[in-house]
């Protein structure tokens, strides 16, 4: 009677075994992007350990990353995002590039755009400085060699970023800003996927992106993502000065600020709409993605003429 039941014991066993490591398998990869048979030779050779398995594929990831980035350290990246942070009284801008628009796109690709802002925003939190803004830049060299929570660098997670997408990839400039007493900060990326109820600790993606620094009584929050709205689509090469810097006589080649037509109202001057809000434009910092890749490989037509 027991030898009777132990086979189907046994068949019992093996499924829900089987189940175990299905679910294992699911999770891994979900959790990972990892392909099938990675997430399940990495299961089989730490005993099913989620953990341990995750770990022994990031390994693996940043080992053939370090490969891949060597291998294709040569191909152009002009694609890519621009990352928009605002935390209180820090803004971090940072882009990264890519080969495709099709990594671009990938959750991948996103995660480390918001990793990167995280880490820029993370060191302008520890700048001490007098007065009320502070504005850093950081070349992609500087941004490689910037360390991470964990202890690794940005070269490291870039590395890690490249053996998963498998494509080359850069983290090509970043700008941020910190404030001081009635100073704010708003910050917007375009085009969105979807509109965000809150942009605070958010970091926003898309392949441009605008920072101000500002000063006024109110808050509002639509018109400030108007006003970056508003550099990000017309550009201004400078805030301007009343009674020093004069409106050019055609509307549509004034470069600054306060001159141009509003995005949003074009009936009126950025200048007048300011002014009716009582709200003073300080600084600001406009991104376009791929324009650094644009200029750099103007430069380079040039020296080969």
């Amino acid at each position: 009677m027991i030898f009777q039941k132990f086979p189907r014991f046994l068949h019992i066993s093996r499924l829900a075994l089987a189940s175990v490591e299905k679910n294992s398998l699911a999770t891994l990869r979900k959790k990972t992007g990892y392909t099938f048979a990675n997430c399940k030779k990495a299961l089989e050779l730490h005993n099913n350990d989620i953990k341990l398995a995750e770990k022994w594929l990031n390994e693996q990831a940043q080992s053939m990353g370090w490969s891949k980035a060597t291998k294709l350290a040569q191909r152009v990246t002009s694609q890519g995002l621009v990352g928009v942070l605002v935390r209180g009284n820090i803004g971090a801008m940072v882009e990264v590039n890519c080969e495709t628009d099709f990594v671009a796109r990938n959750e991948h690709f996103k995660i480390f755009v918001d990793h990167v802002s995280r880490v820029c925003a993370q060191y302008t939190e520890l700048t001490q400085f007098d007065g009320d803004l502070w504005k850093s830049g950081f070349e992609a060299e500087a941004l490689r060699n910037l360390k991470a929570p964990d202890g690794k660098s940005l070269a490291d997670h870039l590395a890690l970023l490249i053996g998963t997408v498998g494509e080359n990839a850069a983290i090509r400039r970043a700008i941020c800003f910190k404030v001081n007493n009635d100073l704010k900060l708003s910050g917007y990326a375009h085009p969105q996927a979807a509109s965000i109820a809150s942009t605070q600790n958010v970091t926003q993606v898309g392949k441009y992106g605008a920072i101000i620094a500002f000063r006024t009584p109110h808050q509002d929050d639509e018109l400030q993502k108007n006003l970056c709205q508003h550099i990000i689509g017309l550009n201004p090469q400078k805030v301007g000065e009343e009674g020093k810097d004069e409106p050019l006589s055609n509307k549509d080649d004034e470069t600054s600020l306060i001159h141009q037509e509003f995005l949003v109202d074009e009936e009126r001057t950025v200048g007048e709409v300011l002014k009716e809000n009582n709200l003073e434009i300080i600084d600001y910092q406009r991104y376009e993605c791929g324009e650094v890749a644009k200029n750099e490989e103007l430069e380079q037509a040039k020296l080969t003429n």
